[in-house]
């Protein structure tokens, strides 16, 4: 692995209000966890550096606040995203429910064309047996829409390596193809390089 191809990329965790995003940022970078978080208000930043697929990536991971009266400032963090978790809490049936919400907000704000965006689901606190979304219904959505879901705990350690190691592999498919696409078209011979060669 060749070190000086370190490869940054963001990633940005959204969803609403109390679902567990500072809890699943926290057990993924510190592998640890509280049971009583302060709200975040605006966004908070963590890095880790991961190795996938024999490249080094330096992930910046941004756990959003979930209020309503943060949404406007919220969504101007989304600008240079690489990655997208999509947070909501198995045992909260109106957090699943703003899933589209939030999924459509963050496509319009980074790039509306591209719906194919590095995205995954997380459906957070499947150790608590309160549940109101089966994970039929919430792998059911994640089909439709082609994205790819986790069912973890944040308390308990579940998934949530595998959740990111998905979402930083799409990323970095992307963000290579984006670099491949920039060189193939700053090569490419225009019509009036060719007509040039023709004598008289």
């Amino acid at each position: 692995m060749d070190a000086s191809k370190k490869v940054d990329l963001k990633i940005i965790i959204i969803g609403a209000l109390g679902v567990g995003k500072t809890s699943l940022l926290l057990q993924y970078v510190h592998k640890t966890f509280h049971e009583d978080y302060q709200t975040t208000l605006g966004a908070s930043i963590l890095s880790k550096m991961v190795v996938v697929d024999n490249t080094l990536l330096k992930l910046q991971i941004w756990d959003t606040g979930g209020q309503e009266r943060f949404r406007s400032m919220v969504s101007s963090f989304y600008k240079g995203s690489d990655g997208c978790i999509l947070a909501f809490d198995v045992t909260d049936r109106d957090s699943f429910e703003s899933l589209s919400y939030w999924r459509k907000e963050f496509l319009q704000t980074v790039i509306p064309t591209e719906q194919s965006f590095p995205m995954v689901v997380l459906g957070n606190k499947i150790d608590l047996k309160e549940r109101q979304v089966s994970e039929e219904v919430a792998s059911l959505w994640c089909l439709k829409k082609n994205i790819d879901y986790f069912e973890v705990s944040a308390k308990d350690d579940i998934n949530i390596v595998q959740a990111f190691e998905t979402l930083s592999r799409q990323a970095l498919s992307r963000y290579q193809g984006n670099i491949e696409r920039y060189f193939t078209d700053s090569i490419k011979l225009t019509p009036e390089d060719k007509a040039r060669k023709k004598c008289c």
